[in-house]
């Protein structure tokens, strides 16, 4: 009489389990590669002309100023001049060339902190009041 036969269908090959994966090693590969894609588009988008990350040389946003929810008005200085251009969800329309520049926005300061109100006495002043 002939085991082999019985003995190959009675003992199957030694295979890992279904439910086990490539494990931790090519669980962080797997991460590696897909930051390395993620770094790599985002080299690749910031070298394409007109990608819009960047901004257009010799084109500068002065002042906005929103209309409504989808309009504004909007000074743009290109080339030394300045237009005042009316955007909305139809287009842009030049309004009108500005004769003199706007004054340049101040810069957005810090407040002092030394002049700022003592927070625990606020706060026991606040808890002090019944309604």
């Amino acid at each position: 009489m002939n085991l082999l036969p019985l003995l190959l269908v009675a003992a199957p090959a030694a295979r890992p389990p279904a439910g086990a994966g490539p494990g931790l090693a090519g669980a962080f590969f797997a991460l590696l590669l897909v930051l390395g894609l993620i770094l790599g588009l985002a080299w690749l988008l910031k070298r394409m002309p007109g990608s819009g990350l960047r901004p257009a040389e010799g084109l500068r946003v002065v002042a906005s100023l929103p209309l409504g929810t989808k309009e504004r008005a909007v000074v743009v200085e290109v080339g030394g001049r300045q237009l005042l251009l009316g955007v909305s969800a139809g287009g842009v329309s030049l309004l009108q060339e500005l004769p003199e520049p706007l004054p340049p926005a101040e810069a957005p300061r810090l407040p002092n902190l030394k002049e700022l109100p003592n927070f625990a006495q606020l706060l026991s002043q606040r808890l002090r009041r019944t309604p």
